[in-house]
C-alpha cells in the first residue's frame, strides 16, 4: 500500500469519526441527525440518478436497509444524547463487526478463522472494559443499551447491503439509493414520531448536519475508491482507526475525560477489530 492510499483511508477514518463527532456536538442529536438525513437524500440522488435503475426484486433490500438504519441512527442519537463521544463511539463502532462474525458464523456460508475467533473475544475484552469505565465513573448507564442496539443494528444494515449489492449487481448504484431511502425513511419517520418541533431552527445546527452528512458520504466514497486500488482486508482493518479518531476528537476538543482505562480499552477494540479483519 502506497502513502496516499495509507493517509487516503486514514481521511476516510476520520471523516468518519467527525461526523459522529459533528452530531453529538449540536444542542439536539435529533435534530442534527435529521438534518444529515435530509442532506443524504440529493446526495443519493446525485449519483443514482447517473446509473441504471434498480430492478424491482432490489427494492426489497433498499426498504429492508433502510428500516435498519433508522434503528442504528436512533439508537445512536439516544446513546449520544447520555454519553461522551469517546466512550459511546468505541462501543457502537467496535461491537458491530462483532455482532457480523457471531451472527455470520451460523448464517452466512463465509468461514470464521482461527484468528477472526481471536479477534471476536480481543473484541469483547475491550467492548467489556470500555463499559466497565461507565460504572467506575459514574456516567449514564443508559448510554449501553442504545450503543449496543446501534452495534446490533449496524452489524444488521451491514449483512443486508452486502447482500443487496450483490443482487443489484451495480454496488455503486445500489448505495446511492440507500442514501436516499435511508434518508427519506429516517426523515419521515422522525417527523411523524417527534413532529415538526424536532427541525432545528438555527442555521447553525443546518451547516453542521449538511457538513456530517457530506463528510459520512466522503468516507464512503474514499473507502470504496480506495477498496478499488488496495488489498480489502487492509483497508477494512485500517478504516478503524476511526475508533482512535474518536476518542481524540472527545478528549481534545470536547474537554472529555481520558483516564487510562478508557485509553487502553479503545486501543484493544482497535485491536480486536482489525483482528477480525485481516
Amino acid at each position: 500500500m502506497s502513502l496516499g492510499i495509507f493517509l487516503a483511508v486514514l481521511a476516510a477514518a476520520f471523516l468518519h469519526a467527525l461526523w459522529n463527532a459533528l452530531i453529538k456536538v449540536g444542542t439536539s442529536k435529533a435534530g442534527g441527525m435529521l438534518i444529515l438525513s435530509v442532506a443524504e437524500i440529493p446526495i443519493g440522488l446525485s449519483v443514482a440518478l447517473f446509473r441504471p435503475f434498480p430492478d424491482a426484486h432490489v427494492w426489497w433490500w433498499l426498504l429492508a436497509s433502510g428500516c435498519t438504519h433508522f434503528c442504528y441512527k436512533s439508537f445512536l442519537v439516544f446513546a449520544y444524547e447520555r454519553g461522551d463521544l469517546s466512550r459511546v463511539y468505541p462501543i457502537a463502532r467496535g461491537a458491530a463487526p462483532m455482532v457480523v462474525a457471531l451472527v455470520g458464523a451460523f448464517t452466512l456460508a463465509d468461514a470464521i478463522s482461527a484468528q477472526e475467533y481471536l479477534g471476536i473475544a480481543v473484541l469483547g475484552a475491550g467492548i467489556l472494559l470500555m463499559a466497565r469505565g461507565v460504572f467506575t465513573q459514574a456516567e449514564d448507564r443508559r448510554l449501553l443499551p442504545f450503543a449496543l442496539g446501534s452495534a446490533c443494528a449496524t452489524a444488521t444494515y451491514t449483512m443486508i447491503d452486502g447482500l443487496g449489492a450483490r443482487v443489484s449487481g451495480d454496488a455503486v448504484a445500489y448505495v446511492a439509493w440507500v442514501f436516499v431511502v435511508d434518508g427519506l425513511i429516517f426523515t419521515t419517520g422522525m417527523l411523524l414520531w417527534k413532529g415538526t418541533g424536532i427541525i432545528p431552527r438555527d442555521r447553525k445546527a443546518w451547516g453542521l448536519g449538511t457538513l456530517a452528512s457530506g463528510a459520512s458520504y466522503g468516507a464512503y466514497a474514499v473507502s470504496v475508491w480506495v477498496m478499488t486500488v488496495a488489498p480489502l482486508a487492509v483497508v477494512a482493518a485500517l478504516r478503524e482507526t476511526s475508533i482512535l479518531f474518536a476518542v481524540l476528537i472527545g478528549w481534545l476538543a470536547f474537554g472529555e475525560k481520558m483516564g487510562a482505562e478508557k485509553a487502553i480499552a479503545a486501543c484493544v477494540i482497535v485491536a480486536g477489530v482489525i483482528l477480525t479483519r485481516l
